[in-house]
């Protein structure tokens, strides 16, 4: 959700000044001294190396088991892509750092190589997410159609299917590659004609570019100490609070009422989870707050009203995951506001392309572009300018290339599909990947305009449209896998356009960035089911009362139900309430468009708002904690803030996902932790 807001960035570096050759260039340190350095551009091949790929395969695991984490427990995951380029940066400067010392020969760590290992890095573990592991595969599986009920409406037996790692492999490779060869064609009229801004992508050029001058790669160092310092402590302690955690999931700092007994029975406590916490710090303050107030809004004010009309709304019998009672109220109402914040913003985007492509025709590509050079040297910036075009149009990928692969592509996953999910026919899916390119580009476009990707809005359309033109003869498990479909292209598209624009500022070469995206997706296909797998034999994954509760799972089977059979079987009063949620969002991201920035700034994002609905506010708390850190360390010394801050929470973040690795051994093994830390009241007598 969250995302690296660059907007106004500046580029303020001198590139390929040298008149004599395209692979040469100047650049001055940051300091503006007389001093000038001249920079070799390798060719494409040499910017992808052995020690680049093994740096790669290394941080994707690693970022492929937090996001893992995060889609299991709360479904919210923040960028990583600053954390990607750092660590990038740090490992392979300390490995030649390491040999140099020993006397070998080194080739020079240049900004390509970092460039190349971050798309690959960020390719890989987006897997993680498209893939659906926490989201529409997972919601396949027995265990998520028993917990909807088996005697519910259109929830059948012959739409399960359980998780298995060859088969996940299987549809992850077929479907995961298209996406890299739709848009290819059109990566100049992207970055170079509508100059689309992809503020992440130019955030992380702009770092990658900073560790590669002396001052930057000084600041570099000292957040890479930095980050290490925090991954220390947050396995510490994540080690710690194992210990106490005893056998079950009622036990440890997890259920610590910190609030008090009377909120932590409606999940009102800090848990002291380092990764919530370093989310927080990543998140936008506007988000975090979002979070909270939908916490206050759900488990402070709704669900204590609605569950004292136990008895006349719904049974008062009824278990606490029955969908016909509390628990439907939950899901179906966090739907509602989902929806309505991803139509909004689908449609907003739509317009916004559709307006922009118009004023471009008519005004020479008049788009909102970065501010990228503020230099009165009009013809140096010029002369910089050209030179980019000229390395990013160096190294061209064909037409036909891109044309024929998608084809190919598109050929073998259509006679693929049906055998994984016979319900969906060979022909949907030839009709998914005719439409395809056409949303690819609606998302590309909309992703550099606002630097928010709405592939899960695109996969839960299909996921509609699919569940009910094949109806209730598996029409929930061919929603699922067309969702999964739409998801893995049009995601895929957005991050390979945005992984074009920072190669483009950082001058690498787009072959290069095309190539590493292959790769990074191919390693993504293997490492991303592999270390789902590792949590789904450790953890008890999608039990309502277990860390790792997949809350999407159910959310996105309950959607395929809604597609097949309708809202018939809604609890009483649970369609007007969604209605009026459903228009509530869409009121409030009108709202925060049409007022003015000083107050829509304060405006909550209805999104953020749903994800406690389900969940629960415990980690609400969690991220609201590292908001406040945030906000008082800005307030002391802003500058400290912006450098380190990322560090610091991606030092959290990676500190307690690399325990999840010995945790997972652990249970594995069926070695349970010795001490069991539980809370009661004292006894009145």
């Amino acid at each position: 959700m969250a995302t690296e807001q660059a907007a106004g960035v500046e580029i303020s570096e001198p590139f390929l000044l040298d008149s004599e050759a395209e692979r040469k260039t100047r650049v001055v340190d940051a300091d503006e001294n007389e001093e000038e350095v001249v920079e070799i551009i390798p060719e494409w091949k040499e910017q992808i190396t052995i020690r680049g790929l093994v740096v790669s395969a290394l941080l994707g695991a690693l970022f492929c088991i937090i996001t893992h984490k995060l889609n299991l427990t709360v479904g919210i995951i923040p960028s990583l892509n600053v954390a990607a380029g750092l660590l990038g940066f740090f490992f392979v400067k300390s490995w030649t750092g390491f040999l140099s010392k020993l006397g070998f020969h080194v080739k020079p760590f240049t900004r390509q190589e970092n460039t190349v290992i971050q798309t690959c890095v960020v390719a890989c573990y987006g897997l993680a997410f498209s893939g659906g592991f926490g989201s529409y595969l997972l919601s396949m599986d027995e265990k998520t159609y028993k917990l909807i009920g088996e005697d519910y409406p259109g929830n059948r037996a012959e739409d399960v299917k359980n998780p298995g790692l060859l088969w996940m492999m299987g549809f992850i490779f077929v479907v995961s590659f298209l996406g890299l060869f739709s848009l290819v064609p059109l990566r100049k009229v992207m970055v170079l004609d509508y100059k689309l801004t992809y503020p992440s992508g130019t955030a992380t050029a702009m770092l990658i570019n900073s560790f590669h001058t002396n001052t930057g790669a000084e600041l570099a160092r000292k957040q890479v100490s930095c980050l290490g310092k925090y991954l220390s402590i947050s396995f510490i302690w994540s080690c710690f609070k194992w210990f106490f955690s005893g056998p079950g999931d009622s036990c440890g700092f997890d259920n610590f009422p910190s609030l008090g007994l009377t909120l932590f029975k409606n999940t009102f406590y800090f848990d002291f989870s380092p990764t919530y916490v370093g989310c927080g710090l990543i998140c936008p303050h506007i988000v975090n707050c979002s979070v909270l107030l939908g916490a206050i809004i759900s488990w402070g004010v709704l669900w204590p009203f609605i569950s004292q009309r136990a008895g006349d709304w719904y049974p008062a019998d009824l278990g606490s995951n029955d969908f016909k009672g509390l628990y439907g109220y939950k899901v179906f109402i966090a739907i509602s506001l989902i929806l309505g914040d991803g139509i909004y913003n689908l449609i907003k985007i739509i317009a916004i392309t559709i307006m922009e492509m118009c004023r471009s025709s008519t005004k020479h590509h008049n788009i909102p572009v970065v501010n990228e050079v503020a230099d009165s040297d009009k013809s140096k910036l010029l002369v910089e300018q050209r030179k980019r075009d000229a390395v990013f149009l160096k190294d061209g990928i064909p037409f036909w290339f891109a044309a024929s692969g998608y084809v190919a592509l598109a050929a073998i996953s259509t006679a693929t599909m049906p055998m994984i999910f016979p319900p969906l026919k060979w022909y949907l899916v030839l009709c998914s990947y005719i439409i395809a390119p056409a949303l690819a580009f609606c998302n590309s476009y909309g992703t550099g305009l606002t630097d928010w990707s709405l592939a899960s809005t695109y996969g839960k359309i299909g996921l509609f449209i699919i569940a009910s033109l094949v109806g209730s003869n598996g029409g929930v498990l061919a929603g699922l896998a067309a969702c999964g479909v739409m998801m893995s292209i049009v995601s895929t598209a957005a991050d390979l356009m945005q992984d074009f624009k920072t190669g483009y500022l950082t001058l690498s070469s787009a072959k290069s960035m095309f190539v590493s995206q292959l790769v990074g997706t191919a390693m993504g296909c293997v490492i991303a089911p592999l270390t789902f797998w590792m949590y789904w034999s450790a953890f008890d994954i999608g039990t309502p009362d277990s860390p790792y509760k997949a809350p999407y799972a159910v959310i996105y089977r309950e959607m395929a139900i809604l597609g097949v059979e309708g809202f018939s079987e809604l609890p009483k009063h649970c369609l007007a309430i969604c209605s009026g949620f459903f228009i509530a969002a869409l009121a409030i991201n009108l709202l925060r468009d049409i007022t003015p920035k000083k107050v829509s700034q304060f405006i909550p994002i209805p999104m953020a708002m749903a994800v406690p609905f389900y969940i629960g506010a415990y980690f609400a708390i969690d991220m609201f904690v590292g908001t406040v850190i945030l906000f008082v360390w800005e307030r002391i010394n802003r500058k400290d803030a912006e450098d380190y801050a990322g560090a610091v929470a991606s030092g959290l973040i990676c500190g307690d996902g690399i325990w999840t690795i010995p945790s997972a051994i652990l249970s594995i093994f069926r070695i349970n932790p010795p001490i069991c830390m539980d809370f009661k009241p004292t006894s009145s007598g």
